[in-house]
């Protein structure tokens, strides 16, 4: 079960961080990137919905990061 948890959160992780570094150099219609959006974006509109950009920054990505690590580590101390 740890091991399952902590791949699953080390690949949400992966996918995030090569969204955030996608939506800089490639286009958002790029087949890519739209199948890294379709799985990240649907995780990150609640947090944007209620944490708007500070200073035109996104900081969804941060909070996302964090919580999936607070989540996995519950999982596996349970």
């Amino acid at each position: 079960m740890r091991i399952i948890v902590g791949l699953l959160a080390n690949i949400l992780v992966t996918l995030i961080i090569v969204h955030v570094i996608l939506s800089y150099v490639m286009d958002r219609f790029h087949p890519v990137r739209r199948g890294v959006d379709s799985i990240v974006e649907p995780l990150l509109m609640p947090i944007r919905r209620a944490l708007p950009p500070v200073a035109g920054l996104d900081f969804s990505p941060v909070v996302l990061i964090i919580l999936i690590q607070i989540i996995s580590n519950l999982l596996v101390n349970l």
